[in-house]
């Protein structure tokens, strides 16, 4: 069985955007806090070999970079990672290698996950996250938590994201202040 691990950069107030698309104001906010100890973090958790889920945007987005980024430890294990896309328009997909999810989420998800494989990094795509909880197909979230406050843009869980709970496994601090926060699912919220 694969695990599912959501991966988000989020600022203390829950932004995730980072682009100028939409006429954001604060685009690449992250920039001023990357540092080598936190690249180096980011691709630990990863781990040696993964495959991403991604949602058709964030797949548009990437496939438009990261084909054409120099090589590097990042770049490299992106472009050969296989890519499972959620989208009504398969037959468009080209940065590969990839495959469709299907026309059912919740059905391709849970095929994907019973086969053998490496785990599946679900990077961006917010869109998809409260899918994924409502129906128990999160393994684990890792929170890239910046110590800022956005104040607008895009949320990570967007209003009517189901209640759930998650046990901290660990957590890592880099020399800019920027706090990586894994946790375990943990089913319901318990009250």
């Amino acid at each position: 069985m694969r695990n599912l691990k959501l991966m988000e950069h989020i600022s203390l107030d829950g932004v995730i955007q980072t682009s100028g698309e939409d006429d954001f104001p604060y685009a690449d906010w992250t920039a001023p806090y990357r540092t080598p100890e936190g690249r180096d973090a980011v691709l630990a958790e990863h781990g040696a070999h993964f495959d991403l889920l991604l949602g058709r945007r964030t797949y548009d987005i990437w496939s438009a970079y990261w084909p054409k980024a120099p090589s590097s430890p990042m770049a490299d294990s992106l472009n050969a990672a296989t890519k499972y896309v959620v989208t009504h328009r398969p037959e468009s997909l080209e940065w590969g290698p990839f495959e469709w999810v299907g026309p059912d989420l919740v059905e391709g998800i849970r095929r994907i996950q019973s086969q053998a494989g490496p785990d599946l990094i679900l990077w961006g795509s917010s869109t998809l996250t409260s899918t994924l909880l409502e129906h128990g197909l999160v393994d684990e979230l890792l929170l890239i938590v910046y110590p800022v406050l956005v104040g607008a843009g895009k949320r990570f869980f967007a209003e009517g994201t189901p209640p759930c709970a998650f046990e901290p496994v660990k957590t890592q601090t880099t020399p800019s202040g920027v706090n990586l926060c894994t946790y375990k699912a943990a089913g319901r919220l318990k009250i």
